[in-house]
């Protein structure tokens, strides 16, 4: 449970047993279910079989519950999603042939950063991130990028990932105001140990002046030119915010 406090009404208790089935990369049962949402068992089993006959969860053979396909299909007739990713899609696509790298779609979500779209292949180093997965936004590139534009950054400690991540606030800002300063976001191995990534952000018109979104490119870190990669990303966000300003 996120906050210490269980939900009240029905429909926000599903809605927490969604978001932890979400949030897991493996199937949960029933006791995992109660103990990461607070929910009594009986109401954890109550609800979750309601959302299992919904379609919006399923149980696997082992008896355990995840996300299912009728939640996924929800997920993507959301049209501010679907309009955002089949615009970025080709810009994805052009970054990953030029670089073989991990290319992410990212947009804010609270104190996270949460992947829309990822293209990855075979020569790509791989990583942690998936396609509707949250990391932190203080030890992301990604996160960076709206971190950077954020009128209120974080003033406590911040969790530790790695042995590099940025866990004070002053170094933080320090690195926030390099952000600011050259245009795009760098997570030097503060995720996940041996990967580096480099993001930049997209505007749209009619969403002021804060990024609605950032590409990033993610890879081993001795072989990611940060540069380079930074003028290429940079590049791409800048195309991809005039194709949604038009």
């Amino acid at each position: 449970m996120t906050d210490g406090q269980i939900p009240k009404s029905v429909l926000a208790r599903g809605a927490l047993l969604l978001r932890v089935c979400a949030e897991a990369d493996v199937a949960l049962s029933l006791a995992e279910l109660a103990l990461r949402t607070g929910l009594p068992k009986p109401t954890a089993h109550r609800l979750v079989g309601e959302l299992v006959r919904l379609g919006l969860v399923e149980r696997t053979a082992e008896g355990g519950y995840r996300i299912g396909l009728g939640l996924f299909v929800l997920g993507q007739s959301a049209p501010t999603v679907r309009e955002l990713r089949d615009a970025a899609l080709p810009y994805l696509g052009d970054l990953h042939e030029a670089t073989h790298e991990n290319v992410h779609l990212a947009v804010p979500d609270g104190t996270n950063t949460l992947f829309l779209e990822k293209v990855t292949g075979h020569r790509a180093t791989p990583i942690v991130s998936r396609t509707g997965g949250r990391l932190p936004a203080h030890c992301t590139a990604t996160g960076k990028v709206f971190l950077a534009e954020d009128p209120s950054p974080p003033r406590r400690t911040l969790p530790r990932l790695t042995p590099r991540t940025l866990v004070l606030p002053g170094q933080l800002a320090r690195d926030l105001a390099l952000t600011r300063a050259r245009g795009y976001g760098v997570n030097l191995e503060e995720a996940e140990v041996g990967v580096s990534a480099v993001a930049a952000p997209i505007y749209a018109r009619d969403h002021g002046p804060r990024p609605i979104a950032a590409i990033s490119v993610t890879g081993g870190t001795r072989r990611l030119d940060v540069d380079r990669v930074g003028a290429r990303v940079c590049a791409a966000a800048r195309a991809l915010t005039r194709k949604l300003s038009a």
